[in-house]
């Protein structure tokens, strides 16, 4: 069973994630609210994936998958992203994160990705 962290300040769209992934897998889910939030509960579970929003409002997700990242570089993050933010993915990118996700996105997309990035 593998443990994931769903980082979105929407509540929607955390539980679409979460319903995509306990429908399609075996995971217990993790949820944060916001970047701070994630941080904290990143070091205290030390989750097997993490997929996080870039746009909240208390610490964005560029920030704190980088903080992330610095804790554990060995961490694997996948960012969900609204259309037109291409260059918050390119910072993503180049410090670590392992893929990401556009709105809007399908249960097969987030499956996918999350399947691929733990059997590496």
């Amino acid at each position: 069973m593998y443990k994931v962290l769903i980082v979105d300040d929407a509540k929607l769209m955390r539980s679409m994630v979460k319903g995509a992934l306990e429908t399609h897998g075996n995971y217990t889910v993790l949820e944060a609210e916001n970047g701070d939030a994630a941080i904290e509960l990143y070091k205290v579970t030390k989750p097997d994936l993490v997929t996080m929003d870039i746009t909240m409002d208390i610490k964005n997700g560029v920030d704190a998958a980088k903080e992330i990242l610095k804790f554990d570089p060995d961490a694997r993050i996948i960012m969900i992203t609204a259309l037109g933010q291409e260059t918050f993915l390119k910072e993503c990118i180049g410090a670590g994160v392992k893929d990401f996700i556009v709105k809007p996105f399908t249960t097969e997309r987030i499956v996918s990705a999350v399947s691929k990035i733990l059997s590496e």
